[in-house]
């Protein structure tokens, strides 16, 4: 378990992490998302002890990761996937990190495997693409078989085959019971790998959750009704108090109510019912609805330029 109690991290003038405190718990994928600038990459680098809380701190199956007495053995991380020395083959770089924790050197072929990097494992590294650098970065990762694992920003450049690698990847891993911490931009691939989420905004938290409750507690419960006899389910419905609104291709949407108060009250009206389909906001719209005030640079869309 991943526990970070009330940390805070100010560069000169400006407060990266601010009185932050969240648990990532085992046996399920965490996500960590925030916009840009948010703090991720600080709050990781604390975990893992690259850099120091000002106040606070961050435990790791309630020891400080400098603490740890063999630490690629209890946390494997990818935090950049370019930080390899570039005339370094693959497997020369995970041989050295063996080493120097004391993991037999046959472990090195066993993640080059796992990874699918083995066709290249005397390649220098400093010539690998991003991609394959990030694969690598997996393989360092769990060189050390450690119960716990972060990774920011796993699948960047990546092809979709690597993507769904990485998810299966994720949750396999999980399902081992080992603690699984991970931070993504692509709001859809956290939707269907995490189990539990951790927001955070300008430092701060704003929410703890699992994504399914995220995404409940923060948006109304809407339902789309298909009728042949719209108009009059719609005038019905306002006369129970619901609150309605009609869609391009003649459906109804019904905001506050479940189905099956819909279905009552057309069933009172005799008014036939061809559709009840309860619409759920998506990961992506639910974060960017909380975090739109949160971010530092703003675009314009062509209207506007």
């Amino acid at each position: 378990m991943i526990t970070a109690s009330r940390i805070t991290k100010t560069y000169g003038t400006t407060r990266a992490v601010d009185d932050l405190s969240f648990e990532v718990r085992p046996g399920v994928v965490t996500g960590f998302l925030g916009p840009n600038g948010s703090g991720k990459s600080t709050t990781m680098r604390m975990v893992m002890g690259l850099d120091r809380p000002d106040s606070g701190a961050v435990t790791i199956d309630g020891k400080r990761f400098g603490d740890l007495r063999w630490p690629l053995r209890e946390v494997g991380a990818l935090l950049e996937a370019k930080a390899l020395h570039p005339g370094r083959s693959a497997a020369n770089h995970l041989l050295a990190l063996a080493q120097t924790n004391s993991i037999p050197k046959s472990r090195v072929g066993e993640v080059l495997e796992l990874v699918g990097l083995e066709g290249v494992a005397k390649r220098k590294v400093g010539k690998f693409s991003l991609g394959m650098s990030q694969r690598l970065g997996i393989a360092s990762a769990l060189l050390g078989d450690p119960g716990v694992l972060l990774f920011d920003e796993p699948v960047n450049g990546l092809d979709p085959e690597g993507i769904l690698w990485v998810r299966n990847l994720l949750k396999s891993l999980a399902s081992e019971g080992r603690t699984i911490f991970v931070s993504s931009h692509l709001m859809s691939e956290m939707a269907v790998t995490a189990t539990d989420l951790v927001v955070i905004g300008r430092g701060q938290l704003i929410a703890d959750t699992t994504v399914s409750d995220f995404i409940s507690s923060n948006t109304e419960v809407t339902v789309l009704v298909r009728s042949p006899g719209a108009v009059q389910l719609a005038d019905a419905l306002r006369a129970a108090g619901a609150a309605v609104q009609g869609t391009d291709d003649g459906g109804l949407l019904v905001t506050g109510w479940d189905a099956a108060r819909i279905g009552d009250v057309a069933h009172a009206a005799g008014i036939a019912v061809h559709e009840l389909s309860p619409q759920q906001a998506s990961l992506e719209e639910v974060f960017m609805d909380l975090t739109s005030d949160m971010v530092d640079y703003h675009g314009q869309t062509p209207a506007e330029v």
